[in-house]
């Protein structure tokens, strides 16, 4: 009856797991309510794009966009290879110039560690210091919190099917037990699995940088078009770097990331 002791630890680990998710999502839920830009006050009336890239998308999306302006401007050129070239060392901005001094007195460097050390900066942590004093943003110690009581879930999830696995290999095991057992610890893993997939769906459509009052008014902009220059830098502050037509440029971008559709609801980018 040693599986007893089993299903005991996997239940404990589903339902600790479970219920401390819910608990974070629930605090988050309320101190967003309390939040200065709490539904129901009104909207900023204008946002910089480097604002609204941090809203959609996170740190990285403001080192995307500085980037991508940048190359239009022809201040940078990104090569398809994946290296920036300092055309223009002077920035026009306090990004642009933490772009800038994150390539190097070389003046050229991989685009990679440049966008790390720029969505790294203490530029756009400033930035972000901002939109959370507005309100408008997450701050960083609710997101960390809601993303450890996740993996949370999902490592209990993982525990449970390892326990099932040692439970139904272990000797002296009688075989007509195997669908009881198995049954029993497949409702632990049922609460685990619900639980993640009830997150995913409520934070689905919405970014995870942006607090509900920046989601509202990342919902109210207009869908961003490709034409002129500002329309392509609003469409990549909101869709990222999948908005970008240019396929030597998405290229020198991506790097091998991933790219999201740009149809797709906006949010973090790694």
């Amino acid at each position: 009856m040693l599986w007893v002791l089993f299903l005991l630890v996997a239940w404990g680990a589903a339902a600790v797991s479970c219920v401390r998710l819910c608990l974070v999502t629930a605090g988050a839920a309320l101190r967003s309510s309390d939040a200065p830009g709490a539904p129901g006050t009104p909207l900023p009336r204008d946002l910089s794009l480097y604002e609204t890239a941090f809203l959609a998308g996170g740190p990285h999306r403001v080192a995307d966009l500085a980037l991508v302006s940048m190359h239009l401007r022809r201040r940078l050129l990104l090569a398809h290879t994946g290296w920036a070239t300092v055309v223009d060392p002077v920035g026009r901005d306090e990004v642009e110039r933490t772009v800038i001094r994150a390539i190097g007195p070389e003046g050229q460097s991989r685009i990679a560690p440049i966008r790390a050390a720029a969505a790294a900066a203490d530029t756009v942590r400033g930035l972000a210091d901002r939109l959370v004093a507005a309100g408008l943003a997450v701050p960083h110690g609710t997101r960390t919190t809601l993303e450890s009581a996740a993996r949370g879930v999902r490592g209990a999830a993982v525990l449970v099917v390892v326990l099932a696995a040692v439970t139904a290999l272990m000797p002296g095991q009688d075989t007509g037990d195997a669908g009881p057992v198995a049954a029993w610890f497949g409702l632990p893993l049922v609460l685990t699995l619900g639980c993640l997939a009830i997150a995913h769906a409520e934070s689905r459509p919405y970014s995870p940088w942006a607090s509900p009052s920046g989601q509202r008014w990342l919902d109210s902009l207009p869908a961003p078009a490709h034409g002129a220059d500002r329309e392509m830098l609003a469409a990549v502050a909101v869709r990222g770097v999948a908005a970008v037509r240019d396929p030597r440029l998405r290229a020198a971008l991506l790097g091998g990331r991933p790219a999201r559709l740009p149809g797709r609801a906006p949010g973090a980018e790694s």
